[in-house]
């Protein structure tokens, strides 16, 4: 009842929106017909232009000594004070031009304040009947929070000290007909923050500054690298091969030429062409596509960097990045000093540098130059409960240890050199050591930041890396590669010495600006349909215009299920089994796994519970946050993938057509964490 009335008097506000724009536009003043506000400032040099004529024009005044004066004449004495500077300002004022959304209006009879917002932050305004007309003020005091105005007037200090602006013409340049959220509570829903992005960055300046601070970095890279002679190139987001990385490619048709095409995975091969062509320092930052699940470090669409440089190594790629870095961090920061989630990393020193083998070796404890079979590999791995498949090779064993003994202690700039061949189809082998090949992985705050090549330029060896590649592809492995013929074809005519690398712009953006999940980098970040609408966003339709549906039909008629136990289970042994109800914190994919889920759950203790689920063929982590959801909570921790998952989430099983169905158990959202189930 009490939703049905908030919605009713949300219609009412809407409308009464509405019927002041027709009124407007009866008595010809139509805020739409505008086409141009000559803005002269914005608010933050509003504001340094008068506090510099202030200290110009009052430098030889003194603050009035109030000292022995009793209550009323030192108040008499601050207000003569007040208004012989404000003499002295406004007979050389600075005239301004301002335009912005008005974010908050104080009405009192002839005279009003509010605050214009603009894209450096805001400033109050005064408005007076008796300067901007009794018309326009009367259309003014009818003026709705969210609508945009053009404001010219002079900069004054007001009583309080506040730096304002005086108007003496105030124009409606647009009516806003919604209601933007209620300024003491903001919009904090983190989902319809990302999918009504424009209404976060009205309403909170973090995100505007964190975007506006991801331009300074992408404007930073720019500068450092054409100061190092490189040039920016485009290459096809269309292609007939998308290769150059691991991953599953989006597919799509192209009409006119009748023929299936691939959204780019990568640059990578693309640029390798153009150094191929001569042109020694290329680079391109670009959107690629991978079609993988979503969470907290993982978007379908993402900013990557790739950059090559004829004539050098995987070395001189290592000493870009750390400069490159270092140059960024203070371009845009003004320090190399920062701090994520409370952890201080230092880009001013040295990065680290370690191989893989002696990374395993620092924090697993195992020396993989004593293994010399893929059966060891196969033993070691299954003594480290370390899940391993048929087609692994020796060199994936490696880095599964890798991945789940040492990633997560790389918080420190590190360069992890000299990773197993199997895992690198376009990298040089070692000459010294050919079960290893030039290639690193540049790690901070335990992600891959970047990835990068002594690049591979023997073709008859890359046609054999292609052509594993392939067999991989045959035995399952959809993230696999196939022959590119054209990029073989420019190999044979001859690529030079190449240092290579990819750089993740997006988790980039994510250490500088202390963002948390990859979406609070990404203006308009991938979200799932609600309700199966995809052109919604989450905005609530006017009662009028909201669609009428039908309870779904369910068909069960499909449906097998497996028989129930025989066995009975005693009382006193169930009881033992402690089944809760757990709020989702958080939920993100588990690197390397196709299955897992991390979840992050409140379990009503105070301290974070960790669980993990196969559940990821069935929901994507974004759907599952801020759910309830049953889990049993008294089994013993779980070694999986590296991390201890600590109980069982609760989900129902069945078969429909041969093929498994699985739903979460999720309950109403009104019981705690923590609420036992009896």
């Amino acid at each position: 009842m009490a939703q049905q009335t908030q919605e009713q008097d949300i219609n009412h506000l809407l409308k009464v929106r509405r019927e002041k724009l027709a009124e407007l536009q009866q008595n010809g003043r139509d805020p739409f017909q505008i086409t141009k506000f000559d803005q002269t400032h914005h608010s933050l040099e509003v504001k340094g232009l008068y506090e510099a004529h202030e200290t110009e024009l009052l430098k030889d005044r003194q603050e009035p000594n109030v000292e022995g004066m009793d209550e009323e004449q030192a108040k008499e004495a601050l207000k003569k004070d007040y208004e012989e500077r404000r003499n002295i300002m406004d007979a050389s004022p600075i005239h301004v031009a301002i335009a912005g959304r008005m974010m908050f209006k104080r009405v009192m009879g002839k005279a009003s304040f509010c605050n214009i917002q603009d894209l450096q932050g805001s400033i109050q305004v005064y408005v007076a009947r008796d300067a901007i007309g009794t018309e326009s003020y009367a259309d003014f005091k009818k003026s709705d929070i969210g609508d945009i105005f053009g404001v010219e007037g002079f900069a004054f200090r007001t009583r309080t000290g506040e730096i304002s602006i005086h108007a003496e013409k105030v124009t409606l340049l647009s009516k806003s007909l919604q209601i933007l959220p209620e300024k003491f509570h903001g919009l904090t829903d983190v989902d319809t923050r990302y999918r009504q992005r424009y209404v976060d960055l009205i309403m909170n300046t973090e995100s505007k500054d964190t975007f506006i601070k991801r331009s300074k970095i992408l404007s930073a890279i720019r500068k450092y690298l054409s100061g190092e002679g490189f040039m920016e190139v485009e290459t096809p987001m269309l292609v007939q091969n998308a290769g150059g990385a691991a991953a599953r490619p989006f597919e799509t048709h192209f009409n006119a030429l009748n023929e299936d095409l691939k959204l780019r995975i990568s640059l990578e091969l693309y640029l390798k062409r153009l150094i191929v062509g001569g042109l020694e320092k290329v680079y391109e930052i670009g959107r690629v596509f991978r079609n993988e699940g979503l969470d907290t470090r993982h978007n379908p669409e993402f900013t990557l960097m790739e950059l090559y440089q004829a004539f050098t190594d995987y070395h001189g790629m290592m000493d870009l990045t750390e400069n490159l870095y270092r140059f960024v961090a203070q371009e845009v920061l003004g320090t190399t000093q920062i701090v994520y989630k409370g952890i201080p990393m230092d880009l001013g020193k040295p990065f680290e540098r370690i191989t893989m083998v002696d990374a395993v070796k620092k924090y697993a404890g195992v020396d993989w130059n004593e293994v010399e079979t893929l059966e060891q590999a196969r033993e070691l791995a299954k003594e480290h409960n370390i899940e391993f498949e048929e087609r692994h090779k020796k060199g994936d064993i490696l880095n599964l240890f890798f991945e789940e003994f040492v990633e997560e202690h790389l918080l420190q700039p590190t360069f992890v050199m000299d990773h197993p061949v199997e895992i690198s189809p376009l990298t040089k082998k070692k000459p010294e050591n050919p079960e290893y090949v030039e290639r690193f992985e540049f790690f901070m705050n335990g992600w891959e930041m970047a990835n990068a090549y002594s690049e591979l330029n023997d073709p008859i060896d890359q046609r054999e890396r292609f052509k594993a590649q392939e067999e991989l592809l045959a035995q399952g492995d959809d993230e696999a590669n196939t022959t590119d013929e054209d990029f073989m074809n420019a190999l044979e005519i001859g690529m030079p010495p190449t240092g290579g690398i990819g750089f993740g712009i997006d988790r980039m953006c994510m250490l500088l600006t202390g963002a948390e999940a990859i979406r609070d980098v990404l203006l308009f970040p991938t979200m799932k349909p609600l309700n199966g609408v995809k052109d919604e966003n989450g905005v609530n339709k006017t009662e009028s215009e909201a669609p009428k549906t039908e309870p779904e039909k369910i068909d069960f008629s499909k449906v097998e299920i497996e028989p129930l136990f025989k066995d009975f289970v005693d009382f006193e042994t169930f009881s033992k089994s402690d089944f809760r109800a757990v709020k989702v914190l958080a939920c993100e994919a588990v690197p390397k796994s196709k299955k897992l889920l991390k979840f992050t759950l409140d379990d009503g203790t105070g301290e974070n519970r960790t669980i993990l689920s196969g559940i990821h063929a069935y929901y994507e982590p974004e759907e599952l946050v801020g759910k309830t959801c049953i889990a049993i909570t008294n089994l013993p921790p779980r070694p999986m993938m590296g991390i201890d998952s600590c109980g069982m989430l609760i989900s129902a099983v069945h078969h429909e057509e041969g093929e498994e169905k699985l739903h979460l158990l999720m309950v109403d959202d009104h019981i705690p964490a923590g609420a036992k189930l009896y």
